[in-house]
C-alpha cells in the first residue's frame, strides 16, 4: 500500500475515534505528501473539509452523513462516482486533487472491518 494511502487510513481511524489531535498530525503529513501545487491544494482542501465537518459534526456534510449511516453500499456508489469524475479529461489539477482525496478516504473507509 502506498505511503499516502496508509496515512489516509491512519487519518480516517483517528477521525472515527474523534481523536482530533492525532488526526491533525496525520492531516499535516498528508498535506506535505500532496505538495503545494494546484493538485496538492485541492487534496488539502478535501482533507481539511473532512476534519472540519467531523469535528463540527455538521449534519449537512456528506462525510458526516456517510460515517453516521455506516452504509457500505452508499460509500461504494460514492467511490465509483468520484473515480468517474477523475477520469474526465477536462478536470483541472485542483479538482483532480480534491477528488483523489475523496477516493482515498472512501477506500480507507470501505476497508474498515467494523463497517457492516
Amino acid at each position: 500500500m502506498p505511503a499516502r494511502e496508509m496515512r489516509m487510513e491512519m487519518f480516517l481511524r483517528a477521525l472515527l475515534k474523534r481523536d482530533f489531535s492525532r488526526a491533525k498530525g496525520h492531516l499535516e503529513k498528508l498535506q506535505k505528501m500532496a505538495g503545494s501545487d494546484e493538485w496538492g491544494r485541492g487534496y488539502g482542501k478535501a482533507i481539511n473539509g473532512f476534519m472540519s465537518a467531523i469535528k463540527d459534526n455538521d449534519p449537512n456534510a456528506l462525510i458526516v452523513q456517510l460515517i453516521g449511516e455506516h452504509e457500505r453500499e452508499k460509500a461504494e456508489k460514492l467511490l465509483e462516482h468520484f473515480q468517474g469524475i477523475l477520469e474526465h479529461e477536462f478536470r483541472d489539477e485542483y479538482e483532480k486533487g480534491y477528488y483523489t482525496a475523496w477516493v482515498e478516504f472512501l477506500k480507507a473507509y470501505l476497508s474498515q472491518k467494523t463497517l457492516s
